[in-house]
Order: structure tokens, then sequence, then C-alpha cells
């Protein structure tokens, strides 16, 4: 199977599971994590979920970049790696977040808004896709290409960083699907058009 096929193979299996879940699964496991509040696990998804911010991977691959743009090139193009594809993943979710204007679950919860409702810029109105769960794939994949032998503790780390936002009724179950494929893309597509050649080395891989 070549590498198209297998991308547009991928990409209807999500558009097909998002729209399953909305049709017959979102409401339903939003209310019940919705009745989780205030108990201990959403308490530990709470401090979780904080891992899914993007703004400490920018500023962390930036300052990579910068200290060692002229000592290290192996871990100045981490950093800018790490820096970009968090960026694009963050800046992808959000347009898409404002052309959507997809209702959070707050809104059912308080007044039974569910669905979507184009160009809304309101916060309670940008819940499609999940950007902590864009982010939390974008790195996960990132550690799961430069270290393949810590790929499995990458990527759960991402499971659960994107099932956070389940626990804590900020997301439904598309939105958490749509923003993980979009960080795994997001990594893959950087990695392949510009960061491989300078980032897959013996000492990378050997780690």
């Amino acid at each position: 199977m070549n590498t198209t096929l297998q991308w547009s193979v991928a990409s209807a299996t999500v558009i097909l599971l998002c729209i399953f879940s909305y049709l017959f699964a979102d409401i339903q496991t939003a209310l019940w994590f919705h009745a989780l509040e205030n108990t201990l696990l959403y308490k530990v998804f709470e401090k979780i979920t904080l891992f899914g911010d993007s703004l400490g991977y920018l500023i962390g691959g930036t300052l990579l970049f910068v200290v060692f743009r002229k000592r290290n090139q192996l871990w100045a193009s981490s950093g800018l790696f790490l820096f970009s594809t968090v960026a694009l993943s963050g800046l992808s979710a959000d347009l898409v977040k404002y052309i959507a204007g997809r209702a959070r679950p707050r809104l059912y919860f308080s007044e039974h808004l569910y669905g979507f409702d184009f160009f809304h810029w309101q916060y309670a109105w940008t819940s499609f896709p999940s950007g902590h769960s864009a982010t939390a794939f974008s790195v996960a994949m990132l550690f799961a290409l430069l270290y393949p032998r810590w790929r499995f503790a990458a990527l759960f780390g991402g499971i659960l960083i994107a099932f956070s936002r389940l626990v804590l009724a900020q997301h439904y179950i598309s939105d958490v699907i749509a923003g993980s494929f979009l960080g795994i893309v997001s990594t893959i597509l950087l990695y392949n058009l510009y960061f491989k050649s300078k980032l897959d080395t013996p000492e990378h891989n050997n780690i």
C-alpha cells in the first residue's frame, strides 16, 4: 500500500469515527464524565491535562534552538522540530475551531446546545478539534520518531493527555479523535519534508 493510499484510508477512518461518535457517543460519554467532577480521578486528570498546554513546548523548543544552534546542530534541530510541530498543530487546530464553531460540552450541560454553528470565536464554541490533544500527539509522535525505543511510553503519554480532555468534560470524543490525528499528521509531515535528514541519526536511534 503506497503512502498516499495509507493516508487516504487513515483520514477516511478518522472522519468516519468522528461522525459515528458525533451521532451516537459524544453526548452520552460527556454526561458520564461530567458526573465524575470533584472526584479523585477528576483531580488527577486536572494535573495530567496541563501537559497538553502548548506554551511550555514552544518555549522549550525555542530555548533548545537558541542555546544549541552554534554548539550542537542535532539538539538545535530537535528544538526547532519541537517548536514547529507544536506550532503547526496548534495553529491548524485553532483555524478549524473557529471555522467549525462547535459547542463545547459545557453548553450542552447548561443549555442543551449541541452541534456546529460556523465561524464562532467564543471559547465555548471552539470544541472541535481538541487543541490539547493535537499538542499531546504532536509531541508524542516527535519523541516516538526521534527515540524509537521509547515510542510506546511517548504514545501512552499522549493518550493520557488526550483522555484527560474527556475526563474533565472539556471536549467530546470526536474532538479528541480529530485533534489527536491532527497532531500526528503535523509531526509526520514536518519530519518527512524537512527534519528527517537532520535528525535521523544513530545518536537518536540508540537512545
